[in-house]
């Protein structure tokens, strides 16, 4: 705890930020706390650190931390965060995004930053909807929810950003809940420190929004649907699809090295500076 409370000081900005905005018992709080967890981790310093958000619930994050930040458009975080890598690529450059923000507009950027294997981090909190602005259905909405846009049920099919992340060619892909806080710190630690595109999708909740339109209760139990919910990825492994329906599976997706895009592209201008 007293570690904890170092970290606290050592990277948000206590004094001129809080309190957040966020609803009491919002699982973005869980995300920060783990994202700082993780960075302590690393060693990185403040100064090397840039933390880039686009908008809605978790946009805020970059307000609340003490490095380098860019709050930016709706679904242009990655966009802005591909400009500062290439800058200057030996900042270590963190996305942070919700699920509509990174897969609805943002969703073409999402896709080719996996694709290229920008050396970045990319962070998206999923709550199945767009909590700040109203509560409409996302693109990770469940078959059948309600929303405020779907008030007779939503009859779109969501897709699964993990597995989107792990097909687009990101180098990195890892899952986690809120309610695995443990494992959370661990998938973005391991992220950070990838050499590449790395991606970490961490099912939050949203009981202000989802919750209460879909009658799921208050946070305590989202959070226990979704210890119910989760299975570890090597679990998973060994089960039936028919024992696999409606879970989630969480930790390391995938893994694996790939050639990154910063040093493809530095190598590029040395090849035109000498022609």
């Amino acid at each position: 705890m007293a570690e904890f409370t170092q970290l606290i000081y050592k990277y948000l900005r206590h004094e001129k930020k809080f309190p957040h905005v966020w609803c009491p018992g919002c699982g973005n709080g869980i995300v920060l706390g783990a994202l700082i967890r993780a960075i302590g981790r690393t060693g990185f310093t403040k100064d090397e650190i840039v933390l880039v958000s686009g908008i809605g619930c978790s946009g805020r994050l970059s307000v609340y931390v003490d490095f380098n930040t860019l709050h930016t458009t709706h679904g242009r975080a990655l966009t802005f965060a591909t400009g500062v890598k290439l800058a200057n690529p030996r900042l270590q450059v963190i996305v942070v995004m919700g699920d509509g923000d990174a897969t609805a507009i943002g969703g073409n950027h999402f896709i080719h930053a996996a694709r290229r294997n920008l050396n970045l981090t990319a962070i998206i909190i999923n709550n199945n909807i767009y909590g700040m602005t109203g509560g409409q259905y996302s693109p990770t909405t469940p078959y059948g929810s309600w929303s405020t846009t779907a008030p007779y049920g939503h009859i779109e099919h969501p897709f699964s950003i993990a597995e989107l992340a792990v097909t687009a060619g990101a180098a990195m892909v890892g899952r986690g809940t809120v309610y695995h806080a443990n494992l959370l710190d661990q998938l973005m630690e391991a992220a950070i420190l990838k050499r590449g595109f790395a991606v970490v999708e961490v099912i939050s909740h949203c009981h202000t929004q989802f919750g209460l339109k879909n009658k799921l209760g208050g946070p305590v139990e989202m959070l226990r649907r979704q210890k119910e919910m989760a299975v570890r990825v090597e679990k998973a492994r060994t089960m039936t699809p028919e024992e696999l329906e409606g879970k989630i599976t969480i930790g390391t997706l995938v893994d694996r090295d790939l050639p990154i895009y910063t040093q493809e592209y530095r190598r590029i201008r040395e090849a035109a500076k000498g022609q």
